[in-house]
């Protein structure tokens, strides 16, 4: 069996403590200039772990009200990336609660079409196909190992940030992380042949 190995997506430049201290402040450009260097970062985590990707721009909209809401109680000792992606975790796993209650209540249709984007171009079909391949296999990872893989290989946390954001113990992000790359893997592997 071959390993593939998934890459880190290049990171946002982390902002100066000053812009963040200006937006504590209500300074409002300051603010303007925290979700500009995150939004992206946002949305491809939110995606990632959603039930229902559809609701990532939703989520991130949501997890910069609260961040607004919450910036003045905002304590400099904590990273503040560690610190907004600890409040996108909380809205994207409120909202998995909601859209699995949701599913729960309503029939599935079968109609539903996967959107392929057509293209002449073998090189861009491919890279839109592996990459529904990841997602489709990164959906199938537990969520609670899911969210632990994102913040630490794709996002970039250490373990000592991860476990101040989730609660969850080295030891036991260490096991959930190898879970969810081994699953990946295998899941990847058999979509490969």
């Amino acid at each position: 069996m071959s390993s593939f190995p998934l890459q880190r997506p290049a990171q946002a430049a982390g902002l100066d403590s000053r812009t963040i201290s200006r937006a504590k402040l209500g300074d409002i450009d300051a603010f303007t200039a925290i979700v500009e260097a995150y939004h992206a970062r946002c949305v491809r985590f939110a995606r990632a772990m959603l039930r229902n990707p559809d609701e990532a721009e939703d989520m991130v909209q949501e997890t910069f009200v609260r961040l607004y809401r919450a910036l003045p109680r905002y304590e400099e000792r904590q990273r503040f990336e560690s610190w907004l992606f600890q409040i996108l975790g909380n809205c994207c796993r409120t909202a998995n609660t909601a859209f699995q209650r949701q599913s729960s209540r309503t029939t599935h249709d079968d109609e539903a079409v996967e959107r392929m984007a057509s293209s002449d171009d073998p090189a861009a079909q491919f890279d839109h196909e592996w990459s529904e391949a990841v997602r489709r296999a990164l959906a199938e990872v537990p969520e609670y190992n899911r969210e632990i893989f994102l913040l630490h290989y794709v996002e970039g946390f250490s373990y000592e940030e991860v476990e101040r954001m989730t609660g969850v113990k080295q030891s036991a992000l260490k096991m959930r992380v190898k879970r969810a790359s081994d699953q990946l893997r295998t899941r990847l592997s058999e979509e490969r042949r």
